[in-house]
């Protein structure tokens, strides 16, 4: 498979980490960078992640072959509304949102009949750093990128995902739009709002300086998320609020379960429920796929 010309809008770490994978693969002739800020774009094509900076959309989609929307999802309608009238038949588009449901959503309202040549795609493989400063061809090696085509996907546009994906070097699998959104409203979404919720928490307090002082390698590790783009994760938890609200509740009743064995020193208590939550990480350890992440 070759690629004439790709375009990546949002040139950042996604964007242009999967541009830098497909030139590695030798999978991409030319790749066409367009987004908000121009400065962005010269800084891209600078470390040689895109070549071509797009003024539009006209322009940026004559004759390519792949699309990869990669802005935050709050932005991903806007997009689509400003590529379909431009859109060439051959054009196959995918995206790279945390959130699959909304997206999925969008594009069958904006594409309409045209549905069938865009495949949702969501690549697990998050950074705290952001920008295409950040980007690098093997950040998605031996990571898994999930994709939640519609019905409606021609067979030939999903397998062209699905190599691009796999020539950066990621394990692909294929789920819901509904399914993925439950999943990573639990492993993902909500660890990052826990994350950003005591780093909020401390930052507010009279005394935050003295507790960032002793702060050490248990909160660097825990809070490690909350230098995530706040931009990019507001928009994820607005999206998937409703699954995330699900799983706070349930966070939210654990913790007043353990709040409970403190109040009554049940040190028995509490150490069965450090046991079984230790025994069930170390099993989840055990069998991690290499390289995978939030």
């Amino acid at each position: 498979m070759k690629l004439d010309r790709v375009v990546i809008a949002g040139v950042g770490l996604i964007g242009g980490s999967f541009a830098l994978g497909l030139k590695k693969a030798g999978l991409a002739s030319e790749v066409v960078g367009i987004g908000r800020t121009r400065t962005a774009l010269e800084q891209a094509k600078a470390l040689g992640v895109i070549d071509v900076i797009a003024k539009d959309w006209a322009s940026a989609l004559r004759g390519a072959d792949l699309v990869l929307l990669a802005m935050p999802v709050g932005g991903m309608t806007s997009a689509m509304q400003a590529l379909i009238p431009h859109l060439e038949v051959q054009t196959v588009v995918t995206d790279a949102g945390s959130t699959k449901c909304d997206v999925l959503a969008a594009a069958t309202t904006v594409f309409g009949p045209r549905i069938a040549q865009f495949v949702p795609g969501h690549p697990i493989a998050g950074a705290e750093k952001s920008g295409v400063v950040a980007a690098q061809a093997e950040l998605f090696r031996d990571k898994r990128v999930v994709l939640t085509p519609s019905p409606e996907v021609y067979p030939k546009y999903f397998e062209l995902v699905q190599s691009a994906w796999e020539h950066c070097g990621a394990h692909v699998d294929v789920m819901s739009a509904a399914a993925h959104d439950r999943v990573f409203a639990a492993v993902s979404h909500l660890p990052h709002l826990l994350a950003y919720a005591l780093v909020h928490e401390f930052a507010a307090r009279d005394n935050a300086d003295e507790l960032f002082n002793f702060a050490a390698g248990g909160f660097r590790d825990f809070t490690r998320i909350a230098s995530s783009h706040p931009e990019m994760w507001r928009d994820i938890c607005i999206a998937n609020r409703t699954p995330l609200i699900d799983e706070l509740d349930a966070y939210m009743a654990t913790l007043l379960q353990l709040r409970a064995l403190l109040a009554s020193a049940d040190a028995h208590g509490l150490e069965s429920a450090f046991a079984t939550a230790r025994a069930a990480r170390e099993a989840w350890l055990q069998g991690l796929r290499p390289g995978s992440d939030e």
